[in-house]
């Protein structure tokens, strides 16, 4: 599960990592009123108005901006609040801002000594580790950085039952060329950073950039947090964050029905039980010259209504052109896959797309039956090339 910015900034601070101070607004008065009070405390007249969006890029998007008084805070939170926020992590369509960060602006004079880095804490699933990764070049374009300079991206691996050693950190410091007083609070950020990183039960943590003042301190200035969702038991207080407007409306929808869904670029919806299964269906409508819409695997113990609810969600797709149901019954019954396909389609009233029908194993022949007596023009398979053929009549 992803969370907003200034969430994140929330379990940074309560974990000791210093931050760029600031407040969510949903309104052009709320930002002016936000603003006045970083002024009352910190005294600058510059502030920084970001907007909240899951997704990273939002300085190149427009997303990002400078404001050197609270007039102008006023007029660029209007502006980006109702925008569709273009980045390269949202897609050509974009994401509306809701919500915008007011932050203190932490380049204050002596801005030309200040530094930039990244940081970020992930899990390396090859090597069983978390690993930190750094470069001394944070900023917008940490993606060219990685590209063209790989040189300058640092890994250093953790072993999640030790955790983050003194020695390590203190070799981060140091290939990020601090010394004195940064390298010293350096230390302190990345012990902070991975306190947040691990009392979350986050997936990744990424802090870019990592600013050091002209003074010397070390502290976030942006934050992207995932947290995993197998976790989200023992954080009731992260779950409560979960903004599900920034979510697939699909997604949240399977999510209700305790579907595993992910929606795709594709014009033929799949429903299957068991993720092998699933992928080898994927693979083999890409033969038939096809593309899967979606992944969507109803379990091992689906029920009817949990069948129908999954046939609802693929026809929400206006992409789909056929719908491919594959079940294999080990632990879910054909027959009950069977009655839900039946009810979907009783809904419905018609189909509005073709749909073909495979099911093997348990009660698989009463499963044909209740199929072949329901009155609706359905095509049925029985082996991987019939449903392949099948599935190349019907989208061409």
């Amino acid at each position: 599960m992803n969370i907003h910015e200034y969430q994140g900034i929330s379990i940074l601070k309560n974990n000791n990592v210093r931050i760029a101070e600031g407040f969510v607004a949903e309104t052009a008065d709320q930002a002016v009123t936000i603003a006045k009070q970083l002024k009352s405390k910190f005294g600058s007249d510059k502030y920084v108005v970001k907007a909240q969006i899951h997704a990273g890029g939002r300085g190149k998007g427009g997303g990002v901006k400078i404001a050197k008084s609270i007039d102008e805070v006023a007029g660029i939170a209007d502006n980006i609040l109702g925008m569709q926020l273009v980045t390269k992590q949202t897609g050509p369509g974009g994401k509306e801002v809701k919500k915008v960060l007011i932050s203190e602006n932490v380049y204050y004079p002596g801005e030309s000594e200040s530094i930039e880095y990244y940081v970020a804490i992930l899990l390396d699933r090859d090597k069983e580790k978390h690993v930190v990764m750094y470069s001394p070049e944070g900023g917008m374009d940490i993606e060219t950085v990685a590209e063209k300079t790989p040189q300058y991206i640092f890994k250093e691996y953790i072993d999640p039952c030790l955790g983050l050693q003194a020695y390590q950190m203190r070799r981060i410091a140091f290939n990020l060329g601090l010394k004195g007083e940064a390298f010293k609070d350096m230390l302190r950020f990345l012990k902070g950073l991975y306190d947040s990183f691990i009392n979350s039960d986050a997936q990744l943590l990424e802090i870019n950039p990592v600013l050091k003042t002209s003074d010397n301190k070390i502290l976030a200035v942006d934050c992207k947090f995932s947290i995993d969702d197998s976790a989200l038991f023992r954080h009731k207080d992260i779950m409560a964050m979960r903004d599900l407007s920034e979510e697939d409306p699909t997604e949240v929808e399977a999510g209700r029905h305790n579907l595993n869904f992910v929606k795709l670029d594709g014009n033929v919806g799949c429903m299957v039980n068991g993720a092998g299964l699933a992928m080898a269906t994927m693979d083999l409508i890409k033969l038939s010259g096809g593309s899967p819409a979606n992944f969507l695997d109803v379990g091992g113990t689906a029920s009817a209504e949990t069948v129908e609810a999954g046939f609802r969600i693929i026809l929400k797709d206006p992409n789909v052109k056929a719908i491919l149901i594959n079940i294999f019954g080990g632990i879910v019954r054909c027959d009950r896959v069977a009655n839900g396909v039946v009810e979907a389609c009783k809904s419905l009233g018609s189909l509005p797309v073709p749909v073909i029908v495979r099911l093997q194993g348990t009660n698989a022949e009463e499963a044909k039956e209740i199929i072949d007596n329901s009155g609706f023009e359905v095509f049925s398979a029985i082996s991987f090339g019939d449903a392949a053929k099948l599935v190349k009549e019907v989208i061409s």
